[in-house]
């Protein structure tokens, strides 16, 4: 208990001269700031990390972060939806890279429908976007990110390698296959 005493004096002590040093600098050179004074130790505790809690598709998961749940859409791609072609490999692909791993997420903007549009960024350093579109997982949404020139690459290279979804034959972007589905569904008769 006394070496604890003993140190919170002293520290106390080199505040008080650090100051009076520092006033006394002050006024000899004229300055008319007040003088710094020296923040209080703290401790300070971690901040919890951002973990991959739920795919729900290949371009959409669920994060949590600070006990906090944030639905997050990876940005510059689209990935076939679930019940499109290549949309369960595509979601398994996010799954064994990212689910129930820490992330990184860096956020651009929230769309029409709440997400978090976001990069995703994995414990190694990697993007998560940049593995998706690599393994052939996903397309190159060139509507909302026109001048990335890296996932244009990665895609190119996928296509080239016939990775994941350019394995088959004239693969069905998903912003089509939402379109045809929609129209589908306004020309079928209601009950």
């Amino acid at each position: 208990m006394r070496l604890t005493e003993a140190f919170v004096q002293m520290h106390s002590v080199s505040v008080v001269k650090t100051t009076v040093f520092a006033l006394l600098l002050a006024l000899l050179l004229g300055c008319s700031h007040p003088a710094p004074v020296a923040p209080p130790l703290a401790s300070v505790a971690p901040t919890p990390p951002t973990s991959v809690v739920k795919v729900h598709d290949g371009d959409t998961l669920t994060v949590v972060s600070h006990g906090t749940s944030q639905r997050v859409r990876l940005a510059g791609i689209d990935c076939p939806e679930s019940d499109q072609p290549y949309g369960a490999e595509a979601t398994e692909v996010t799954k064994v890279l990212a689910l129930n791993r820490e992330v990184t997420v860096t956020p651009f903007t929230t769309d029409r429908y709440g997400r978090t549009v976001a990069d995703v960024t994995l414990q190694d350093g990697r993007s998560l976007t940049h593995e998706l579109v690599k393994s052939g997982a996903c397309w190159w949404y060139r509507k909302y990110a026109p001048g990335d020139m890296v996932l244009k690459r990665l895609e190119m290279e996928a296509r080239k390698e016939r990775r994941g979804i350019w394995a088959t034959e004239s693969p069905m972007p998903p912003w089509k296959w939402r379109a045809q589905h929609r129209d589908a569904a306004k020309g079928s008769p209601q009950n």
